[in-house]
């Protein structure tokens, strides 16, 4: 099956990006009808994080989180099959581009927005130094392979596993090698503080402050937009006085800013995580 949906991708990656997105649109309604328990999460997920809209607002706006989950996803065969002036063409970047010129010790906050992995191949084949991804090893050989060959087929990219340890990381964030995080996951309390995250208390890593001050790193946002012409990747100045020595400000300081930047995009944030799996003690579960 896994192999069958290689194939397809390979097909459909010269399509014309119009087609490409009435393809996704059609997978993310498809999900929707079918993916009952990844909707109740998307659904109780809205309606903790946007108590002020009504029940059909909310809907509207699952639905919409769906279709371009869907249309993402199908992207993905542009962006790892495509020719890369294809790709080139379909990605703009726009902002402060400039923090990430040099060899400067830097980590990149590229929170989960659908338009995550679009970013993540942009970077790459933007930076003229290695970057680092942490990634979570796929079940399926083959799909391990297709995802890993995909995200790395920009330039120099360098893939860590979570089980591997920080201290290489580290090593190589102070040498000048770039760190592509996406620390906005509940990852449970381990290393995790219970901070607000759009009205609620989230159980939130510290990574962000942690590398920052191990690698002695700038953080530099990079935010990644869906449009009707590809993505658009938008880089944010370097926050001044981060990490601030108080892990605890520094996550409630991370979610606040995401939360300001999925107000602009609601439906493009990665509500089907469990964002509020691990709770305080004594709290049930929100699923």
């Amino acid at each position: 099956m896994v192999r069958l949906l290689i194939v397809f991708m390979r097909l459909i990656a010269t399509l014309p990006l119009p087609l490409l997105r009435a393809l996704g649109w059609g997978l993310g309604m498809l999900l929707f009808a079918l993916a009952h328990g990844r909707r109740h999460v998307v659904q109780v997920n809205l309606h903790h994080c946007f108590p002020a809209l009504s029940d059909a607002q909310r809907a509207v706006l699952a639905r919409q989180h769906f279709v371009q989950v869907g249309q993402s996803l199908i992207d993905r065969a542009w962006l790892w099959h495509a020719p890369l002036e294809t790709v080139h063409q379909r990605l703009q970047w726009t902002g402060a581009v400039e923090q990430l010129a040099g060899e400067k010790p830097t980590v990149i906050f590229a929170p989960h927005f659908v338009g995550l992995d679009a970013g993540g191949l942009a970077l790459t084949l933007h930076s003229s130094t290695p970057v680092a991804f942490i990634y979570v090893t796929q079940s399926n050989p083959d799909l391990e392979q297709w995802v890993n060959t995909g995200r790395e087929r920009g330039g120099p990219v360098k893939p860590y596993f979570r089980h591997d340890g920080v201290k290489q990381i580290i090593t190589a964030l102070r040498h000048g090698e770039k760190l592509h995080l996406s620390p906005d996951m509940d990852l449970g309390v381990e290393d995790s503080v219970f901070v607000d995250f759009m009205g609620v208390p989230a159980a939130t890593v510290t990574s962000l402050a942690r590398f920052a001050k191990l690698g002695r790193a700038q953080v530099v946002p990079m935010l990644t937009r869906m449009t009707s012409q590809g993505y658009t990747v938008e880089v944010l100045p370097a926050w001044s006085d981060f990490p601030s020595g108080d892990l605890t400000q520094d996550a409630e300081r991370m979610n606040a800013r995401l939360a300001n930047w999925i107000a602009t995009m609601p439906s493009q944030y990665y509500w089907v995580h469990k964002r509020f799996k691990t709770r305080p003690e004594g709290q049930s579960s929100f699923y």
